[in-house]
């Protein structure tokens, strides 16, 4: 398999990763300085978040099975 896939998988990740990151670090402070956040809405906002998270990752596994299940059956290598 050629390197050159993974290499800019990998550096979107970390680029993507980085700056999600430092958006929600952004936002945290200036969420601090303005007003005190009630820590009960902070938990119940990285639930909803966390679910999301997890709801896009299972459907992401889905497609993915669904892809190779498809490419198998029509014989395509993969």
């Amino acid at each position: 398999m050629d390197w050159v896939p993974i290499a800019f998988i990998i550096f979107k990740v970390v680029v993507f990763g980085t700056g999600m990151f430092l958006a929600i670090k952004w936002h945290y402070e200036q969420g601090k300085k303005d007003r005190p956040i009630e820590r009960r809405a902070v938990l119940r906002v990285a639930g909803k978040v966390g679910l999301a998270v997890g709801v896009f990752v299972i459907l992401l596994a889905g497609l993915l099975y669904a892809t190779f299940a498809v490419s198998r059956r029509l014989g395509l290598a993969m």
